[in-house]
């Protein structure tokens, strides 16, 4: 199994709006693109196609904790 690798950059996005499972993060992240600045929303469209090609499974896997308990 071929572990997709995040940045930091991206795990901190992940973490913002990481809440249930994979379709939710996708959900949550995708409707924030309007509000993002456009370095923001690059990073923002990276993540999510990272995301994207993971399983449920795989995605299940990765530590991805609210920012504020980090």
């Amino acid at each position: 199994m071929s572990m997709v690798q995040f940045t930091v950059e991206e795990t901190n996005l992940l973490s913002i709006y990481h809440e249930g499972g994979k379709a939710q993060l996708m959900e949550n992240m995708t409707a924030a693109l309007p509000d993002m600045d456009a370095d923001m929303r690059e990073l923002a469209r990276r993540t999510l196609s990272k995301v994207d090609a993971l399983t449920d499974e795989e995605y299940a896997e990765l530590a991805v904790y609210a920012a504020d308990e980090a």
